[in-house]
């Protein structure tokens, strides 16, 4: 295979599939967690209201409780920093709007090259930090599990490889074909991986988060408990 049909190959039938993957793993998801059902609950709730309940759930474990904040200053401020981070990248960087255009044909203004640059570095930096720390705290290291580490390197692969393929586009527009496209390739290759891994590991929040937090405020505002 060479350079131009492994990018074809990356283009084409990686690229179905692994959306293919993502939809249907991620639909099996939400109705495996549908079917489970609730439990009966016998007891009055101290609060009927449930959207604001759900609300608070969503809006208040959004902020790192005060006191994991005061373990690990740096460590709590790094999953800020590498979702705003990756959230730049995904939906501010010129070349992935095009690549959603040629396929939904939604697009948006694009974010400043040199401004995406930078949130590539401080999020690898900030995914680095995360993983030195889980490798060198005990608690950490004995709680965590393959999928802790294996959705790190999915997530930091198609970083690692985006910055090795920007060499390889012209700089008169991100549509041109590529100088060099087997750095893409494999780019390509690498966030499929992401995609086909997102619905089965601890990645699934990016889609889940909401609604679990939602529910949870909504169990725990029916107890009259505290968040």
């Amino acid at each position: 295979m060479n350079a131009m049909d492994l990018l074809e190959f990356a283009r084409g039938p990686a690229l179905w599939f692994s959306l293919f993957v993502l939809f249907a793993g991620s639909a099996w998801r939400v109705v495996a967690i549908v079917r489970l059902g609730k439990r009966p609950d016998l007891s009055e709730p101290r609060d009927a209201r449930p959207f604001a309940g759900a609300m608070r759930g969503i809006l208040q474990r959004m902020i790192l409780r005060k006191e994991l904040r005061s373990r690990s200053k740096l460590g709590a401020m790094q999953g800020y920093l590498y979702h705003a981070g990756l959230a730049v990248v995904v939906f501010g960087f010129l070349p992935h709007i095009a690549f959603v255009e040629r396929l939904t044909g939604i697009s948006w203004p694009a974010l400043p090259g040199p401004l995406v640059y930078v949130a590539v570095a401080l999020t690898i930096v900030s995914l680095s930090i995360v993983l030195l720390e889980r490798l060198t705290d005990p608690v950490l290291r004995l709680i965590s599990t393959f999928d802790d580490y294996f959705s790190w390197g999915v997530v930091f692969l198609p970083l690692v490889t985006g910055m090795a393929a920007l060499g390889g586009w012209p700089q008169e527009s991100a549509g041109s074909a590529p100088l060099y496209p087997v750095p893409l390739a494999i780019h390509l290759l690498s966030v499929e991986l992401l995609l086909v891994w997102l619905p089965f590991g601890k990645l699934a929040h990016a889609f889940l988060v909401f609604g679990s937090r939602a529910v949870t405020g909504i169990a725990i505002a029916r107890k009259g408990a505290a968040l």
